[in-house]
């Protein structure tokens, strides 16, 4: 049973809630598009400007992709061009008068696109996952590598903060190469009634693993140097000692646990580009550097495995890059700074990037995350396949070799959480802007359609799930 009852760190709006404010802040939306429209107009007697502005946002992307995707002289000459074409476009705008024109447009535009999330956010604001309250652990045990976020764990004196509350720790000497999977099986047959870690998000993994199996809740200290899956559970990054409030006043999380043949994930598994490089020896001195010297020969195919997925309900034919994250990513950016709404939603978030030239290249300058080359989707799994023996993948930043086919699940539910009672919480990130929805919210009486049936029952069904899981 539980210990107390089941609470919710935010409770899901009603669904006519705030409704009345997004409409205005839809209209207003709608109202500055209208305006960015009508600059544009504005200026047809330059159209042909106003086009080739266009085109050198297309060249910016195109001399991108040949700074990338090429060595020496074409390397060069696509860098000039990725710097220039911008530049040109300013200076011309600038000299037939139409910089007015682009910066009323501009302008009004960035509005638009921040009444149009705002309304969005209003109508359907994300509820939090579910707590409960738990009494504190008697015989914790927390792993702490003392290197990890260069050295956060001696800066901070996160030793002696956790032995003080009651914790053992176990400090990893990584000069004889430790497995934090053997320490943490250790522990618990010792008698440890919580895991923890103070490191990277691999570390953490491996250990989350071992307390999911084990069906013991598990810990977090913000001692890593990014921290993505602390970001995402609502923790404060800048401060690890805040994390050690679980130890004493605390409430658990359910969140899901990524698995990639058999090794469990918390953030991200990555195949294709990123993963290829990451495996050299000289990438974590040299990243940019490695990068560079990689990238023409994968981004052409002249090296790395070839690649296909198969999700549920689609397959992806030979993408340069493949990432499955546990959870969805708001956005298709994760990799610069993106972040996942919720921890618990049952599926793995799939991002796959194709782009096979500079015309591509200029669609995913002009376009983002809505071009061609880029497919976002869910999935339950997702199977990767080559013809080679083994294929690189990146799993929480580790490299990685794996044979295929490397079949991705998710655990619904599968990790109890220790998190502070108190905690900055993680902020809510808007998805792309779908103007269909910003039109139907401004003037239909009833934006949600049949939407709202179908979020009721899913809501139900989520809370029933839950509550099975908590007793």
């Amino acid at each position: 049973m539980n210990e107390s009852r089941t609470t919710r760190e935010a409770r899901r709006p009603e669904p006519d809630a705030g409704v009345g404010p997004a409409r205005v802040l839809a209209r207003l939306a709608l109202l500055c598009l209208a305006g960015a429209v009508a600059a544009v107009v504005a200026g047809t007697g330059h159209i042909l400007i106003l086009l080739l502005g266009l085109a050198g946002l297309g060249l910016a992307g195109a001399g991108l992709w040949w700074a990338l995707a090429h060595r020496g002289l074409a390397r060069l000459l696509g860098a000039v061009l990725a710097i220039t074409a911008p530049v040109g476009v300013l200076v011309l705008y600038a000299v037939s008068g139409l910089w007015v024109v682009a910066v009323v447009a501009l302008a009004a535009w960035t509005a638009a696109l921040g009444c149009a999330r705002s309304a969005l956010r209003r109508l359907r604001k994300p509820h939090g996952m579910h707590t409960r309250a738990v009494r504190p652990p008697r015989r914790a045990v927390l792993i702490m590598n003392p290197r990890s976020g260069g050295g956060k764990v001696g800066r901070f004196g996160l030793v002696e903060r956790a032995e003080a509350l009651g914790a053992r720790v176990i400090l990893l000497d990584l000069d004889t190469d430790p497995d934090p999977v053997a320490l943490a099986r250790q522990a618990v047959a010792e008698g440890a009634d919580l895991l923890g870690v103070a490191g990277g998000d691999g570390t953490q993994a491996l250990v989350a693993g071992v307390a999911a199996e084990h069906g013991l809740p598990f810990m977090v200290v913000t001692a890593g140097t990014r921290n993505h899956f602390a970001m995402d559970l609502g923790l404060d990054r800048d401060d690890p000692v805040s994390s050690l409030e679980a130890l004493s006043n605390g409430v658990e999380l359910r969140v899901d646990l990524g698995d990639i043949s058999g090794r469990p994930f918390v953030n991200t598994a990555s195949f294709g580009t990123y993963a290829h490089i990451v495996q050299s020896p000289d990438y974590r001195d040299a990243k940019a550097a490695t990068a560079l010297d990689q990238l023409p020969d994968l981004l052409t195919g002249d090296a790395g495995a070839a690649l296909n997925a198969r999700t549920d309900d689609e397959a992806l034919e030979a993408p340069q890059a493949v990432l499955v994250s546990n959870n969805p990513y708001a956005r298709a950016d994760p990799l610069t700074g993106g972040r996942r709404e919720r921890l618990d939603t049952g599926a793995l978030g799939v991002i796959a990037v194709r782009v096979g030239g500079a015309v591509q290249a200029a669609e995913l300058a002009l376009l983002g995350e809505r071009a061609s080359g880029i497919t976002t989707l869910t999935s339950r799994s997702v199977v990767v396949e080559s013809d080679e023996e083994s294929i690189p993948v990146a799993v929480d930043g580790e490299a990685l070799t794996l044979p295929p086919p490397v079949v991705c699940t998710v655990r619904p539910g599968a990790l109890r959480v220790r998190v502070p009672r108190h905690r900055p919480g993680a902020p809510y990130v808007a998805p792309t802007v779908d103007w269909y929805r910003v039109l139907r919210l401004a003037f239909d009486r009833s934006p949600y359609g049949h939407e709202k049936h179908d979020r009721a029952a899913a809501a139900r069904h989520h809370d029933q799930n839950q509550e099975q899981r908590d007793v």
